[in-house]
């Protein structure tokens, strides 16, 4: 556990400190816990910081709401890395931690090496679409707040674009995974860093000189275009899409993504 002001973050790191550290930042109802899988096969070569993002897992916020938005996210996880006396690493996030990871790369650019956004978007471009969003993201945070977690799981997962998730032999093991969550701070995370609430990074994108490996499932067809549109803008960015995944590449073709990260960080 690490205290950063307004954050007691619980984190683990697995791997020989003495090697290269990878930073890993999970999605919205996950926590660090997500990634043991792909932990347990790059922590061979590679240090692993896989942090409870705030409203997740085990981490604490003290402070008030503010705490839970990506910028105030970015700067306690800088912070975090301080204290623990990594200067520069090598970053990873998936879904919400992948827009997390972006707004990092793009802020903190001196901090990483090279980054891996998985299945991750810029935002919104317009404050129309954001405000849309935002109303959206606080009825699902109500009804977070006000229904069964399982139940609330179960009909988020139903979105077209966890489908093949929902195919996976092993999905009644993750939703099992994510009761460990609790809904009244998931609901916290999702008004202050859900999509609509993030400010829009597309107008940064050209300056990026972070190399960025763009990972998007072949079944995630909303990703593919958004990330088609991040690799024409963004010269440091290259796009692979992953074969026999959807939205949650790591849980669903392990190996193979494990390969891909491996191969863009050595």
């Amino acid at each position: 556990m690490e205290k950063s002001k307004n954050y007691q973050f619980h984190y683990s790191l697995t791997g020989n400190k003495n090697q290269s550290l990878i930073l890993l930042l999970h999605g919205f109802t996950c926590d660090s816990q997500d990634f043991s899988p792909i932990i347990s096969l790059l922590s061979q070569s590679y240090c692993c910081l896989a942090v409870d993002l705030p409203g997740h897992g085990k981490t604490k916020v003290n402070g008030d709401e503010s705490c839970y938005n990506i910028s105030n996210t970015a700067k306690a996880l800088i912070n975090l890395l301080d204290d623990l006396q990594i200067d520069k690493c090598f970053l990873l996030g998936y879904s919400m931690g992948g827009r997390l990871a972006l707004y990092m790369t793009l802020h903190f650019p001196d901090r990483f090496e090279k980054v891996v956004l998985e299945s991750a978007s810029p935002g919104l471009k317009t404050e129309k679409d954001r405000s849309h969003r935002i109303q959206s993201d606080l009825d699902i945070a109500q009804k977070l707040e006000n229904s069964n977690l399982k139940e609330f799981l179960l009909s988020w997962y139903d979105r077209p674009l966890f489908q093949s998730l929902k195919n996976s032999p092993n999905f009644d093991r993750l939703i099992e995974s994510r009761l460990a969550n609790n809904p009244i701070e998931l609901a916290k995370s999702l008004r202050n860093m859900g999509t609509g609430d993030q400010p829009s990074l597309w107008a940064q994108l050209a300056q990026n000189q972070i190399p960025l490996l763009l990972l998007v499932g072949e079944y995630d067809d909303k990703f593919k275009t958004i990330n088609t549109e991040i690799a024409n803008l963004c010269p440091a960015a290259s796009l692979q899409i992953v074969p026999k995944a959807g939205h949650n590449i790591h849980f669903e073709n392990t190996d193979k993504f494990v390969e891909i990260v491996r191969q863009f960080y050595d």
